[in-house]
């Protein structure tokens, strides 16, 4: 299998710099957001490429993921709400404006769709990517997500947080082509219901969802399935192989 990586400095980050990792050479582009303060190869160490595998191999993914940026800032520098919230929009500023059209290249189509996808907050990373660029991501496949960003920062809400987080944007987001095409989207959340999992998240996105008519699912998984690994590597090769073209 093929693997990728490339590292820039980017002005929409201040300079900061950013790592991106592809695996596989030809399939529908998959964009994995990491956990927390995860980086570009996370989804390797904790074996999710390996669970990819068959789907890497029959030419129906391609693979990529980029460090957490955001996450990464939060936790070694600052997380009050006024940092945290306009590196989040920094860093969304970078997905699109940098990495999809990187991805694009890469793909040689320059107007290929990706799904985006993601655990815990990297759920919340492909959600929001999804609500704010329907014109590129077609789909979220969100799993064991972290919606609510409020209980990781400190201080008041301000007007960048609130145009970052879809549960909060969403709600109030006008008619207008944005919406039209994000109703032409699909979102699926998946949560486990065992240990550390809050599955009011995933039903609090899908109910925000749902009453903008954005389609939307939301799959239960038993006890057994904590938030972890192990029960990510199980989901996302059954949610790709349900959703990509065979």
């Amino acid at each position: 299998m093929t693997k990728v990586t490339e590292s820039w400095r980017s002005e929409r980050l201040d300079g900061r710099e950013v790592n991106v990792v592809r695996y596989g050479e030809v399939g529908t582009p998959v964009l994995v957001f990491p956990t927390a303060a995860g980086d570009f190869e996370e989804c390797e160490r904790f074996l999710l490429v390996d669970a990819l595998a068959p789907l890497l191999a029959d030419g129906r993914v391609k693979l990529y993921s980029v460090d957490s940026v955001a996450g990464m800032a939060w936790l070694k520098e600052d997380n009050s709400v006024p940092l945290a919230a306009h590196i989040q929009n920094q860093f969304d500023a970078f997905v699109y404006h940098e990495l999809v059209p990187a991805i694009r290249r890469d793909c040689g189509d320059d107007d290929i769709e990706i799904v985006a996808t993601g655990s815990s907050i990297g759920a919340y990373n492909a959600l929001a990517v999804t609500c704010r660029h329907p014109d590129v991501f077609s789909t979220a496949v969100c799993m064991s997500g972290t919606y609510d960003l409020r209980k990781f920062l400190k201080g008041e809400l301000n007007e960048d947080y609130f145009h970052a987080s879809p549960l909060h944007f969403l709600p109030h987001l006008e008619d207008g082509p944005q919406l039209a095409r994000l109703r032409e989207r699909f979102v699926l959340i998946a949560h486990g219901t065992g240990r550390w999992e809050d599955p009011q998240e995933s039903w609090r996105v899908a109910d925000v969802l749902g009453k903008r008519g954005v389609p939307n699912r939301v799959d239960e998984w038993g006890d057994e399935w904590d938030h972890d690994w192990p029960t990510w590597r199980e989901m996302l090769p059954k949610y790709l192989d349900e959703l990509l073209p065979r």
